[in-house]
């Protein structure tokens, strides 16, 4: 979707639109396939965002950030998947990485680091997953033990996008409690761990389907001291801190998804236009024009999906249930429209020398982060069960929804 084309408010969401588009267009959209077959870390161009101020917009102005509603910066976000997936779902995870000091940190905490984290200097990772518990992230096994005036951090995080490249961490780590029973979610924290910090080590990138430029891999804890003094909310009180960042991020994924889809399209219909069989282009069989026209509305309610959950968010309404609506639909029209983009292409589609089948295996992952859409579904059922309990009207009310 170009920036033309974008809902806006004012005429500095409009700017701004412009700004993101003519940076998908010049830098980032000839440079993804090379980068994504070489595996190459897109480090400059996300140190380009952010002195164009792209790595902070959904956070206060007094915080470092630009104080953009959550419906601007989707869109922003959209815009750059659609040129290059690794760089929106690196901006994604970046904020989502920042959202527990810029919610929850002390004034103190926030004045010293969230300058450096929003303004564009500093890259973000957010280490909650384990290698035995993803879904259950209730479940995790690091440990963070207090020593004097520090905690010892001890344990292994998995599938951490970022890792090794960040500048910080924000990590979930087990302060008290078992990681079994009822109650496993409680005794949890919350921190914010500086790269640079010794015993912090990095294994070897996981060779992945798709999304080859974005690096993911584990991150190990060794007894790394981490001062108390970098403990975000208070101790024992970090899962709901995890939850409730988890719901932001996965509007991210939908208008990550979002864009992906778009970018599919696309292509597929300007095939479609230039490619002639049996004398005529190819779109005007109804077959195939019938197969765009689902591409485009799959495309179309995807975008009016999280965009309707970013106006909730926005205006203080509920939206857990709507992020995981707008996450599992995306998503899931993502994977469809890059395979069905696939076909229309045919053979070419195929091959490496056409975008389609990069697009395809991108959004794969995007049905995989943030929770599975197996996970969605359940947070989505959840809402509707205790909407039902309370005899509500089950989420079909604008109103309708489950807080954090």
């Amino acid at each position: 979707m170009r920036a033309a084309e974008r809902e806006s408010r004012d005429d500095a969401a409009s700017a701004l639109f412009e700004l993101t588009a003519e940076i998908a267009d010049n830098e980032l959209r000839p440079a993804a396939a090379a980068a994504e077959r070489d595996g190459r870390f897109p480090r400059a161009e996300f140190k380009l965002l952010g002195r164009a101020g792209l790595l902070g917009l959904p956070y206060a102005e007094e915080l470092g950030g630009a104080g953009q509603p959550y419906e601007t910066y989707l869109q922003v976000v959209e815009e750059l998947a659609a040129a290059w997936l690794t760089i929106g779902l690196g901006l994604s995870v970046h904020v989502l990485s920042c959202f527990a000091l810029a919610t929850e940190g002390t004034a103190d905490q926030q004045q010293r680091w969230l300058p450096h984290m929003l303004g564009g200097d500093l890259l973000g990772a957010y280490c909650l997953s384990e290698p035995g518990s993803g879904s259950d992230a209730a479940a995790m096994r690091t440990t963070a033990e207090a020593a004097g005036s520090d905690f010892l951090l001890n344990g292994t995080k998995a599938w951490i996008t970022h890792a090794g490249q960040a500048d910080f961490y924000t990590v979930f780590a087990r302060t008290s409690g078992e990681p079994e029973g009822r109650d496993r979610a409680d005794g949890i924290s919350c921190f914010h761990v500086p790269a640079q910090t010794p015993g912090l080590l990095t294994a070897e990138p996981e060779h992945k389907m798709g999304m080859r430029g974005s690096v993911t891999a584990q991150v190990n804890f060794e007894s790394t001291p981490v001062p108390a003094s970098q403990l975000v909310g208070g101790q024992d009180e970090g899962f709901s801190i995890a939850l409730a960042a988890l719901d932001a991020g996965r509007l991210g994924i939908a208008a990550c998804a979002t864009g992906v889809a778009q970018a599919a399209l696309d292509a597929a219909t300007a095939y479609a236009t230039q490619r002639r069989q049996f004398g005529r282009p190819i779109i005007e069989f109804q077959g195939l024009s019938f197969m765009l026209a689902d591409m485009a509305t799959a495309v179309a309610a995807a975008r009016a999906l999280y965009l309707s959950a970013a106006r909730r968010k926005d205006t203080g309404l509920p939206y857990r249930q709507h992020a995981a609506m707008a996450k599992l639909f995306a998503s899931d029209a993502a994977m469809k429209v890059t395979t069905d983009a696939v076909q229309v292409l045919g053979g070419y589609g195929y091959v490496e020398d056409f975008p389609a089948e990069r697009l395809m295996r991108e959004a794969k992952a995007l049905q995989i982060v943030e929770g599975t859409n197996q996970i969605q579904r359940m947070v989505i059922g959840r809402s509707l069960a205790r909407a039902g309990t309370a005899g509500g009207s089950g989420g079909s009310s604008p109103r309708a929804g489950t807080g954090r």
